[in-house]
């Protein structure tokens, strides 16, 4: 069986996987062994540390047009530590949260971070994506980050999930895409340590490059009105800030996080992947820039 677990990936969660900036959260393709056992990015100290300064970073980013209507219901899937949670409660303190995760470790920690934010409008509850306790169209909307890309099975997720709708509802679906990622001064040893993770996560079941893939892939499903916006976070030295929580503690950690699996499974040689996060790191001097991409799907249950 398949699960979500916690915290999430992708430049999971810019302004923040995940994501969280980059599709990095605990959860990912998984079978029916434990989650930490699938999640390419782990579960230690130093990744929800990550998941937690890319979600802050990036809040306008992804969250700036979400917010939901007083007394509607909100399924969160895949909550993983919470990075998100806060945001989203905050931003529709009328609204009714449950937010979901099969990591009882994360949700612990998720618990926490509302608590000491003073959100009370958030229930937690321990939960298999692909085997979901709740009864047909028990919520009016449902929001998903950095889920979709540790799945292999991400269409069919996304119709059990349509089918916990109300008609009327909607679901938001929130990816990072590592193929957008681009940088001054160019380095190919970066983008080969890069692609290690894109490599890894495959042959996890998963898909690093799933972001460009929401449109199709909600139509697929069978949503109506699908839209879907990419969003970019672009980070030079006018803006430290991001140089620091986005190119660095996200981003580059992500990437800096996969370094003895990839070299122990041969898909780079130690030399060149420290050459490539070095070359990261360079990107923050004062002639550095950094890109990469989100992209924002919205469907509708007719």
């Amino acid at each position: 069986m398949e699960r979500t677990s916690g915290k999430k990936c992708s430049l999971c969660n810019l302004g923040l996987i995940l994501p969280s900036v980059f599709p990095t959260d605990p959860r990912s393709n998984i079978g029916a062994k434990a989650m930490s056992q699938a999640y390419v990015h782990g579960y230690e100290l130093r990744e929800n540390l990550r998941l937690h300064d890319q979600a802050h970073a990036l809040a306008d980013l992804f969250h700036s047009d979400t917010s939901y209507p007083a007394g509607s219901s909100v399924l969160e899937v895949g909550c993983g530590v919470g990075a998100q949670t806060v945001t989203l409660a905050r931003r529709s303190p009328r609204a009714r949260f449950t937010s979901i995760d099969i990591s009882t470790e994360s949700l612990a920690q998720a618990r926490q971070r509302t608590e000491k934010a003073g959100i009370t409008n958030v229930e937690f509850q321990q939960a298999d994506l692909f085997a979901l306790p709740f009864a047909a169209e028990s919520f009016d909307h449902i929001f998903v980050c950095f889920v979709l890309e540790h799945l292999s099975r991400p269409v069919e997720a996304l119709r059990i999930l349509k089918k916990l709708l109300r008609p009327g509802g909607s679901i938001t679906v929130i990816e990072g895409d590592h193929g957008s990622t681009y940088f001054y001064p160019e380095s190919a040893d970066a983008h080969a340590a890069i692609d290690c993770l894109v490599r890894l996560q495959s042959d996890q079941g998963g898909n690093a490059l799933i972001g460009r893939q929401l449109y199709p892939l909600l139509v697929e499903a069978g949503y109506d009105g699908v839209h879907v916006s990419p969003r970019m976070v672009y980070v030079d030295s006018s803006r430290p800030d991001l140089a620091d929580a986005v190119t660095l503690k996200t981003f580059t950690a992500m990437i800096a996080g996969i370094r003895e699996p990839a070299i122990a499974g041969g898909l780079i040689t130690t030399k060149r992947f420290d050459a490539g996060i070095e070359a990261l790191h360079r990107t923050t001097a004062a002639d550095g820039v950094f890109c990469y991409t989100f992209f924002k799907g919205i469907g509708v249950r007719a």
